[in-house]
């Protein structure tokens, strides 16, 4: 299989994910504590993620990005994802969405403008979800209507991740009333966040995932020039959002792979430490099990993980790949962390300890990018038609 994005010099890239590690290890697992009772990742931090150029991973160099392939790419969010995840969800939306987007579909305006600034650390959302839709582009009730200047958009976003930080938007909006064949009835616009009628409501109670915010966008009468339509092509949109999910969905399952990994380190220390009966728990066979059935699936996901990035960079439609390994990956992080909370016992119920903390903080990965029911059925319609088109 021939690689067909080679992405950044791959020594350099050995190197940043060492320091990236050490980095985790040393600064942000350290700084967890405080950002749950703050729920807010500390500006030094954030200065500190933008050095590193973690807003722009994937952007081309030209536009002031690390230029890396996918598969490098997710192998970061991996190493990142190791520590608590808001600090994948405040680089995840800018790189994996709406860099995403641009690159397949934007302008070269658009690019020159908007790539520069979010790989330099602005932050970016992504606004697909509605109070009365989700993955249903048929439901999408916000409207841009055509001006003679431009257009002006109206409607509600909802579970919008970043948006109380946001300093634009890749806004996923109707632009007829009609639903049209491969969703052309919905396009995608480029909206700052600071534009008149653009309003963001309270930040959401979650229940994880402290120190990321989600909050609904609500645009009133909202006014943007010709050019915020991406590409400059009407209809293109949801094609653009969807292209963009791929890379949203290895994301997730990386993130998804790497805490599990995080929780079941945390079960093995706890094991060797607690004692029962005059000896480790580790030593129990029952323990154990869990603890080897926790490694046998988080090395079934880092599997997944590296064939669909190499298939991706190999240039492979991975749609239905990027999808498995999403469901499979956000599906086995809740069978390894509710394992987690067994092996403490008493003590994973309780919120000093980690394995509370990493029970609610992994629910989320089965829901967004694509409930993995939404999934399911995505891969099982992509499968009927190629055994139709063969049959």
């Amino acid at each position: 299989m021939v690689n067909v994005n080679p992405g950044m010099d791959a020594d350099v890239f050995e190197q940043f994910i060492d320091q990236l590690q050490r980095y985790v290890r040393e600064r942000l697992i350290p700084a967890e504590r405080a950002i749950i009772e703050s729920d807010r990742i500390p500006d030094d931090i954030l200065a500190e993620l933008r050095d590193m150029g973690l807003f722009g991973l994937t952007m081309p160099e030209d536009y002031g990005g690390a230029g890396m392939n996918v598969t490098q790419y997710v192998r970061t969010i991996h190493a990142l994802s190791y520590a608590m995840p808001a600090f994948r969800s405040i680089i995840s939306i800018n790189i994996g969405m709406f860099c995403s987007a641009l690159k397949n579909g934007g302008t070269d305006a658009q690019k020159a403008e908007w790539l520069p600034r979010v790989a330099g650390g602005e932050i970016a959302c992504f606004g697909l979800t509605e109070p009365g839709s989700g993955s249903d582009s048929a439901g999408l009730q916000t409207t841009a209507t055509r001006t003679d200047n431009g257009w002006v958009l109206n409607g509600t976003k909802r579970y919008i991740t970043n948006s109380p930080f946001a300093k634009v938007g890749l806004i996923m909006a109707r632009t007829s009333k009609e639903n049209l064949p491969k969703n052309a009835h919905v396009s995608a616009f480029i909206v700052p966040m600071d534009a008149p009628g653009v309003s963001i409501g309270k930040s959401d109670k979650k229940m994880g995932q402290s120190g990321s915010h989600i909050a609904d966008i609500i645009m009133e009468d909202v006014h943007v020039g010709e050019g915020a339509l991406l590409g400059g092509e009407l209809g293109k949109g949801f094609v653009y959002a969807m292209m963009s999910l791929d890379n949203g969905r290895m994301s997730v399952g990386a993130a998804a792979t790497a805490y599990a990994r995080r929780a079941l380190d945390s079960a093995i220390r706890y094991a060797t430490e607690r004692k029962a009966f005059g000896e480790p728990i580790a030593n129990f066979q029952l323990i154990q099990q869990m603890l080897a059935d926790s490694e046998i699936e988080i090395y079934a996901a880092e599997t997944m993980m590296a064939d669909v990035t190499r298939r991706a960079d190999a240039g492979e439609n991975v749609l239905r790949k990027a999808a498995a390994f999403k469901v499979f990956a956000s599906e086995m992080c809740g069978r390894v962390v509710d394992r987690v909370v067994q092996v403490y016992g008493g003590a994973g119920y309780l919120a000093e300890y980690d394995a509370e903390r990493f029970f609610r903080d992994a629910r989320i990965y089965r829901i967004y990018e694509g409930t993995t029911q939404i999934l399911q059925l995505q891969i099982a319609k992509h499968m009927l038609r190629e055994f139709n088109a063969f049959a």
